[in-house]
């Protein structure tokens, strides 16, 4: 485990029995296969490329780092260079899946619309209210911690996801709406999110997810596109 914050790199092994490091050059030079990043988009930005330089595969969590058209491509030739590979879970929504499908033939709507509690946002409303309308690369600006999954969708798809973003004092669970029309047909995917008991910012299936993934990576049979 490492973090820039040696504290909180302590507990966390310390909860999970793994070792935790004091700096970034010893984590990446312990024999380990993965790293699972769980920490934010400066975090991805600052140590992708290292860590695919030494031929470990990398789980991001951070996807909005991937936001970056150029960032994306030189973490793209760096790890068909290494031999190695770079996974972005599921995360809080369902459905990317078919955003895969989907972009083979033609995508015409693709509209992911959140709403989160003033917590999960950081921010004071009492009354829902809009807070973001615009593309996906522009919102993770805004809401690095927050939309993480408008930026999944926009790779899935093969295009910038349009967004809107409500607060609502009324809810306790984080609202993932997806509006997706095309060529195929059309789909409207609604996901009530339980949030995350450590960081009310992010989702419990978004960490799910990442289970998930680690699970299946080395199985044989593939399930799902």
């Amino acid at each position: 485990v490492y973090d820039v914050v040696p504290e909180r790199a302590q507990e966390i092994a310390r909860i999970s029995g793994a070792r935790a490091y004091g700096n970034f050059d010893s984590f990446i030079s312990a024999d380990i296969d993965i790293v699972v990043e769980a920490a934010s988009v400066v975090a991805v930005w600052m140590h992708a490329q290292d860590i695919l330089l030494h031929r470990k595969k990398l789980v991001i969590m951070s996807v909005g780092a991937l936001a970056d058209p150029a960032f994306r491509d030189q973490i793209r030739k760096t790890a068909l260079a290494s031999g190695t590979k770079v996974y972005v879970p599921s995360g809080a929504i369902f459905g990317l899946d078919n955003l895969k499908i989907g972009r083979i033939s033609k995508i015409t709507r693709l509209l992911l619309r959140t709403t989160k509690s003033p917590v999960s946002l950081g921010m004071v409303a009492d009354e829902r209210r809009l807070v973001f309308s615009g593309k996906a690369n522009e919102c993770i600006k805004a809401f690095p911690k927050n939309v993480n999954v408008s930026v999944a969708m926009s790779l899935a798809a093969g295009q910038d996801t349009d967004v809107e973003l409500w607060v609502d004092p009324a809810v306790d669970r984080n609202v993932h709406e997806l509006f997706v029309e095309g060529d195929f047909g059309e789909a409207h995917i609604r996901v009530t999110n339980v949030p995350s008991p450590d960081n009310q910012a992010t989702s419990y299936l978004a960490a799910l997810s990442i289970l998930s993934l680690l699970e299946k990576m080395d199985d044989p049979i593939v399930i799902g596109t």
